[in-house]
């Protein structure tokens, strides 16, 4: 912490990423040790993105070097998965060299590089230059851990920012003013006072999402070409949770959260907000279905001729219902932006609806 109190935005980013953070201290588990993502649910998520990749590549051409850019890698488990699954696939009709040989997968992580990781991931504490790559951008829950400053309407109905002090404890602060109010008016209906309506009533909450905003706006412009890629918890402007989402993750538990350095500090993203205007949104399960992932039970009639690859088939039929399940990892947000036209057509391909923004919302 900073200081006795302050924002949580400050509270947090000292918390996750600070000497003894959440995500920086050396040793331990790390992230998996205490939340479980898609990335650690299935292999298949790592072979979905693998295949998004592969698309990628043949809208771009099959280019003689192709990045794939993991933001908020980890411990490198999703590339790591990507690299085995594209082990698995054939060369592609009309490229030069197998992906596998042509492509360049870059972590971008604060933590340092984890023994043992496959040598041929390049581990960054940065984003790459801006217009340095081209392939695939792709942020699993990244956004989420982005900090924020959370908000509170007051007694009178005014937005206040939420200060805390290092167990928790919250007090409000001043009144939420210029880019964060104008945020706040444009994205999270009803908690800014309105001429001619009624104030908002008291105890409202809200996460400002402008950093969020500058981060992806900042990861997608890494890209010279191709696709950019972000699945978090999500909500949409029509659809703003009255009293926010910010919570915390310790040992596979939810529990208060506390800026101690102790537990993960997170909070849904508004993924319209982030949007530029070529994006489009889907469902991560609509967008897995559209790459492959079903869930589509094994026919009954293999048990009779192979249990031991009925069984197999089973377990994976499970594991792809895990992660499209709509009431689970499933009803996660993607955001999906192309970079340059020739991506363009992949959104059509998941099924991604673009985000319509004339009135601010999707």
């Amino acid at each position: 912490m900073t200081s006795e109190w302050c924002g949580w935005r400050d509270a947090a980013e000292a918390a996750l990423y600070g000497p003894d953070g959440f995500y920086t201290r050396p040793g331990g588990p790390g992230p998996a040790g205490h939340f479980r993502t898609s990335v650690h649910a299935s292999p298949l998520y790592a072979g979905a993105v693998a295949g998004l990749l592969c698309r990628v590549d043949a809208a771009l051409g099959h280019p003689d070097e192709l990045a794939l850019v993991d933001v908020g890698a980890g411990r490198g488990e999703l590339l790591t998965g990507v690299l085995d699954a594209l082990t698995d696939r054939t060369g592609a009709a009309g490229a030069a060299a197998p992906l596998s040989a042509r492509l360049r997968p870059y972590a971008v992580e604060r933590a340092a590089c984890p023994d043992g990781l496959d040598p041929r991931i390049g581990w960054l504490a940065e984003l790459p230059a801006p217009g340095s790559l081209t392939g695939l951008l792709f942020a699993n829950e990244w956004l989420d851990n982005v900090p924020v400053e959370v908000v509170e309407t007051d007694p009178d109905g005014v937005p206040r920012r939420v200060l805390v002090g290092a167990d928790g404890t919250e007090r409000l602060g001043d009144p939420v003013g210029g880019a964060d109010a104008q945020w706040l008016a444009r994205w999270w209906p009803g908690l800014v006072p309105e001429s001619g309506r009624a104030a908002p009533a008291p105890g409202l909450r809200a996460e400002v999402g402008r950093p969020r905003d500058a981060a992806w706006a900042r990861a997608v412009r890494t890209l010279r070409a191709g696709l950019a890629v972000t699945a978090d918890y999500a909500h949409r402007r029509d659809g703003r949770p009255l009293f926010g989402t910010l919570t915390g993750f310790r040992a596979g538990r939810e529990v208060p959260p506390v800026p101690d350095g102790g537990c993960d500090i997170t909070a849904h993203v508004a993924l319209d907000a982030c949007a530029g205007p070529a994006a489009g949104l889907l469902t991560q399960r609509e967008a897995l279905r559209a790459l492959g992932v079903t869930g589509r039970r094994p026919p009954l009639p293999l048990a009779a001729t192979d249990p031991a690859a009925y069984v197999r088939a089973l377990a994976t039929a499970g594991e792809a219902a895990e992660l499209t399940d709509p009431a689970g990892l499933g009803g996660f947000g993607w955001l999906v932006e192309p970079v340059g036209a020739a991506c363009a057509g992949i959104l059509d391909d998941l099924g991604a609806g673009r985000v319509r923004r004339e009135h601010g919302g999707g």
